[in-house]
């Protein structure tokens, strides 16, 4: 395995059942947190923040679900307008077998949480999501240029208000004839949603994964602190 630096962020090689979905791993001190924080992927960390239980040192992992967000997250009445993208905290010292994870103290800091510009929902109201591990979804206002503001960790996204069913007809009527093929659309994702999902594995990252997938997915060569 070849070495791996402390600062430095590396891709998570994921199975082809997670095909859509990004993921990536990074090493850090809690001395250069305290006084750097942290700028990878769509999260920017601000300096003095801390692990907690503290530690010398732990791993961000980060993940992005791509166009697979809506098939392990929902949000009723709300249809998302960005992927669900997240993040956590783990303990670098641990055992694989114990691998747990740590909390940031934010010491009321907020975590900024940056989007890409979208230009097609300009005149309806955006809301942030913020997922916690507990199954609690988080409502907040979005700010400028897309982002997202947070005390914590977890996963995130952008949404707005579903169309109620006459406006989705209005749509489809004037979509030229391609309201058949939403139609279609939307009953393949509500059946999708509709299976029992569980937390697999990936090295040390746990990723949503459908039940009825028969064999678990291992890395090969995975990173593994």
């Amino acid at each position: 395995m070849s070495k791996r630096y402390t600062g430095k962020l590396y891709d998570i090689p994921l199975p082809t059942n997670f095909s859509g979905m990004e993921s990536s791993i990074v090493r850090l001190r809690s001395s250069s947190f305290w006084r750097k924080g942290a700028n990878f992927s769509f999260f920017k960390i601000p300096h003095r923040v801390l692990p907690w239980p503290f530690v010398k040192r732990f791993d961000i992992i980060y993940e992005n679900l791509g166009n697979l967000s809506s098939k392990y997250y929902d949000v009723t009445n709300y249809t998302f307008v960005t992927p669900v993208v997240g993040f956590l905290a783990y303990d670098a010292r641990r055992s694989r077998e114990n691998y747990g994870m740590v909390e940031l103290n934010t010491m009321e800091n907020h975590i900024l949480i940056h989007f890409p510009p979208n230009k097609d929902n300009k005149n309806v109201t955006m809301k942030c999501v913020r997922f916690v591990k507990n199954g609690t979804i988080e409502f907040s206002n979005v700010t400028m240029n897309n982002t997202c503001m947070s005390r914590g960790q977890g996963h995130f996204a952008i949404v707005v208000p579903s169309l109620k069913p006459e406006e989705e007809e209005e749509e489809e009527e004037n979509g030229n004839g391609n309201g058949g093929l939403k139609k279609r659309g939307n009953m393949e994702r509500q059946s999708e949603k509709s299976e029992a999902l569980d937390d697999v594995w990936v090295g040390n990252s746990r990723m949503p994964s459908a039940s009825g997938i028969r064999t678990q997915p291992v890395l090969e060569n995975s990173y593994v602190p």
